[in-house]
């Protein structure tokens, strides 16, 4: 007798456990798979209406557009080659200068922390996230670059002019460093709220064998906790480089905006989201306009491309930590 059943077959009692609803099961069944392909279809749309509008730039260029480095909206001559490399090199670097600070901040209010002090941080740096990115970026305008000319780039300039990504007229600020740094404060909230919940989520089992065995606050942090969160820290960081791809309006009003590649980071430069931003109302041609639905459907390609890399990764990651390799 099941206990549905002996429940209710005691006597004076009703039974307080609903009959099993075919209907009801093959409702939510529906309900959730239709959600599901509803966000399917809503990139899929996206796909699809940045490859009609970019018909004309494909039959124009074909391949070409993609590793054309010439962008002239007067002759209709249109290379997206520039602003994929800017894309590439804003997104990695911000990527780059944000992970490490993000996994200390983590690292500090999982471990080392004390109580009365971890919410009110973790609120703090959450709240950094919530802030528009226009805000970050006039941040950045009147007091990020003006602080970056004036301090930080004589000191790159002066004790590593000797590598050629530091070399070159520092200008007015507005560069590929200074979208990097605006980048990095940008995408820390994220990757140090992942970060966070992974260290969380090792077992105090491991903390506390390290400390039995006479560990410092270091090494249980490096044995106990980063060791056993390698694959949620490659996670987060493909996650922040993922939001810093797409990143427009603030990248925008620092990056200086030319369209053009320069292997200095003080140069002025471009990506696909602030070309499409500053042109896309001022579109002189409709194949302009197409050449600007193509820099769109690439900065989707590439953003889907970066998903599938880090989700083979982590699978590569996971199967190592099995084999502990």
């Amino acid at each position: 007798m099941s206990a549905a059943a002996a429940l209710s077959a005691l006597p004076g009692r009703k039974s307080i456990l609903a009959p099993p609803s075919k209907a009801a099961d093959t409702a939510f069944y529906a309900l959730t798979f239709a959600m599901a392909i509803t966000v399917l279809a809503l990139v899929l749309i996206v796909g699809v209406e940045l490859f009609r509008g970019a018909q004309a730039s494909i039959h124009s260029f074909g391949w070409r557009f993609f590793v054309g480095a010439n962008w002239d909206p007067v002759n209709n001559d249109f290379g997206a080659l520039p602003f994929i490399a800017g894309t590439a090199v804003s997104s990695i670097l911000g990527t780059a200068i944000a992970l490490p600070l993000s996994l200390a901040t983590a690292i500090f209010l999982t471990e080392l922390a004390p109580a009365w002090a971890r919410q009110p941080v973790s609120t703090l740096v959450e709240m950094l996230a919530s802030i528009p990115s226009v805000i970050l970026g006039l941040w950045g305008i009147y007091v990020m670059v003006p602080w970056l000319h004036d301090a930080l780039f004589p000191l790159l300039k002066r004790y590593f002019g000797f590598l050629p990504i530091f070399q070159g007229p520092i200008g007015g600020g507005y560069c590929m460093l200074s979208a990097a740094m605006i980048i990095a404060i940008m995408i820390v909230p994220i990757i140090t709220s992942i970060a966070r919940e992974v260290f969380r989520a090792v077992p105090d089992s491991q903390r506390d064998a390290a400390y039995a065995l006479g560990a410092t606050h270091w090494e249980a942090t490096r044995l106990a906790v980063l060791n056993a969160s390698t694959r949620g820290i490659f996670g987060a960081a493909m996650l922040g480089l993922a939001r810093a791809l797409g990143e427009t309006m603030a990248v925008t009003m620092v990056i200086g905006n030319r369209p053009g590649f320069s292997a200095s980071l003080f140069a002025p430069g471009s990506t696909l989201a602030s070309t499409i931003a500053n042109e896309f109302v001022e579109a002189v041609s409709d194949l302009h306009l197409s050449a600007l639905f193509e820099l769109g459907l690439a900065l989707l390609l590439v953003t889907i491309v970066i998903n599938l890399l880090a989700r083979l990764l982590l699978g590569a990651l996971g199967r190592k930590t099995r084999l502990g390799l």
